[in-house]
């Protein structure tokens, strides 16, 4: 089947979809590959060191750590939902990808970025307790809230995902099979679609997906309202404390902004280009940069790596 066949064509009820991805100039795929194939290694590497080191030594047994653990594992699955795919498309001549495969990554990804969202916003309302109620924070951050939080972010991904896959399965997409993307995404298969309801299909799944990821994101910016101010008014102590803050602010913009730009402003407005590269920077890059940001910035994380190496 090829690109011009798929394009002249006229299907409802599609059994395969091409996706456009990258260069077909075999210097070009050779160095994608080489690429991507890096940036997943670091990004495994990086995140199961993350999550052994927090299971092995004990200093990083608190509610922080606990969120960050959790933090590591869904960008191992997050990332996994498209590099291998985009890895395996870059020597392929034809693209492809089944309508129930397309359909099961549309969920997947959004279903470990909506939880991501909400666990983000849980590790800001972490470090808003530790540094402006450290008295009670023991209490007010238990293991049985910090499960509750897990089990939420979980739940949130899950629920907001399953409906706009369902959505997008029961699209019907005429003259053309192709998604202009390198992978199965929602805003590109509601502009494939031919449905007459496109607007409120649309219209719905983005409110779905905007109130986790901008619930998310009021949460964080007001819990770092509160400890900014707090700092501010503070002594030293709390100063030092938010330095526990910039790695996670740091990964928070990176996230957030990417997916802001590529989701807001409309299609039209951007090249293809740059919706490849936003979609790289908060779907792949971004997990592979989380545990390089703590272990770099966090001296807890540290030391729990030069302990392992001296037992080692």
């Amino acid at each position: 089947v090829s690109l011009e066949s798929l394009q002249r064509g006229n299907v409802s009820s599609p059994t395969t979809f091409l996706l456009s991805g990258f260069s077909n100039a075999y210097k070009a795929q050779v160095t994608l590959c080489l690429g991507f194939l890096l940036i997943y290694l670091v990004t495994l590497l990086g995140n199961l060191l993350i999550m052994t080191l927090i299971w092995l030594d004990s200093h990083l047994h608190s509610p922080m750590y606990y969120f960050l653990g959790h933090l590591s594992f869904l960008d191992i699955c997050y990332s996994s939902v498209t590099l291998p795919k985009i890895l395996k498309d870059t020597f392929s001549p034809q693209k492809t990808i089944s309508f129930v495969g397309c359909i099961t990554q549309i969920y997947f990804f959004l279903c470990f970025g909506g939880s991501e969202c909400v666990l983000l916003a849980a590790m800001a309302y972490d470090r808003y307790l530790a540094i402006c109620h450290p008295l009670h924070y023991t209490t007010l951050m238990n293991k049985k809230i910090c499960f509750c939080l897990v089990v939420i972010s979980w739940l949130s991904g899950s629920f907001s995902s399953l409906v706009q896959a369902f959505i997008i399965a029961s699209l019907p997409f005429c003259g053309s099979n192709v998604i202009d993307h390198l992978f199965c995404e929602v805003p590109f298969l509601l502009k494939a679609s031919c449905s007459p309801s496109t607007h409120l299909n649309k219209l719905v799944s983005y409110t779905l997906a905007g109130t986790i990821a901008m619930g998310s994101f009021l949460l964080i910016l007001v819990s770092y309202f509160q400890i900014i101010r707090a700092v501010l008014l503070s002594r030293a102590g709390r100063q030092k404390a938010f330095a526990t803050c910039t790695s996670h602010l740091t990964v928070v913009s990176l996230f957030f902004g990417a997916g802001a730009i590529m989701y807001l402003l409309p299609h039209s407005s951007l090249s293809k280009d740059t919706h490849e590269v936003l979609a790289l920077l908060y779907a792949v890059v971004t997990p592979m940069m989380n545990p390089v940001i703590y272990s770099l910035r966090n001296s807890e994380v540290k030391g729990a790596i030069r302990k392992a190496l001296h037992r080692g």
